[in-house]
């Protein structure tokens, strides 16, 4: 299982329920990756989507504690032991835990790969991803070129547990 988060240098990834910043070429890479796969993510999440609607052309898979939530073109599942019987069906290499910070920190003992959009800038936040730098369980295995977004310098950086 794999995790695909875009953090700031402190390794935030949120303000307020919204994205800290949107970087054409971060949603180029996640609809990449993520496309005819399957996608693990929380309510919050669903709602910060276009219209609150499950993502088109993937296998949408929602954890939440609210047993009515029913989703139209989702599977609503409501702990992380029926999240995983859930994800079981698929190959693991294509389940991408994708949001937001409480389902990121219930999933990382699953997740064994990172995808991560390193942005080189410190932003307000509220909300943090695990410091998989400072993690002695995770190493750095794959850097890509540094890119910039206006002044916003980023890099994709992919960690395996060890």
């Amino acid at each position: 299982m794999k995790a695909i988060v875009a953090a700031d240098r402190n390794w935030a990834i949120g303000y307020q329920g919204g994205l800290l910043v949107s970087i054409p070429g971060d949603h180029r890479m996640f609809r990449k990756e993520t496309l005819n796969k399957v996608v693990v993510y929380g309510r919050k999440t669903l709602e910060t989507f276009p219209l609150s609607q499950p993502l088109e052309k993937r296998t949408n898979i929602i954890l939440s504690t609210n047993r009515s939530l029913s989703v139209k073109g989702a599977v609503v599942v409501h702990s992380i032991e029926e999240l995983l019987d859930e994800a079981r069906q698929y190959d693991t290499d294509d389940v991408y835990v994708i949001g937001g910070a409480a389902v990121y920190r219930q999933m990382l003992p699953y997740i064994d790969t990172a995808i991560v959009t390193k942005v080189d800038y410190e932003y307000h936040a509220d909300v943090w991803f695990p410091n998989l730098d400072r993690d002695p369980d995770w190493v750095m295995a794959g850097e890509g070129e540094e890119q910039t977004y206006f002044d916003v310098p980023y890099t994709f950086v992919t960690y395996k547990r060890k």
